[in-house]
């Protein structure tokens, strides 16, 4: 399950974000399926957490927004984590016309549970 974690500035217009906050979901789980955890486009609760956060008067970013993901680490995703990460780039660039955003992608060892 991956965690989704948006930074973004104060002039990020809330359409914007909205809109982004709709397609993430489904752009991310792309950029992560793999033969452990595949992707069958029928997104549960709990498949995919998405967080939002205003940058504070002490944050200091050279981008409009920061996207950081995390999910867990498996061999057939690190192999080709910066195909994943530029693919997942450019979808977000095409779905929300933002340009001035970065996209972090980290592949913990970990694991997930939750309840029904």
């Amino acid at each position: 399950m991956p965690l989704v974690d948006v930074t973004y500035a104060p002039t990020v217009p809330e359409a914007v974000l909205r809109e982004l906050g709709a397609v993430l979901p489904h752009l991310v789980s792309l950029a992560v399926e793999c033969p452990e955890e595949p992707y069958d486009g029928d997104l549960q609760p709990g498949d995919v957490e998405v967080r939002f956060r205003a940058l504070g008067p002490l944050d200091r970013s050279g981008l409009d927004v920061v996207i950081e993901i995390r999910s867990k680490w498996f061999a057939s995703r690190a192999a080709d984590r910066q195909e994943r990460v530029d693919s997942l780039h450019e979808g977000i660039c095409e779905a929300t016309g933002l340009e001035d955003f970065g996209v972090y992608l980290s592949l913990p060892v970990a694991a997930w549970a939750q309840g029904d």
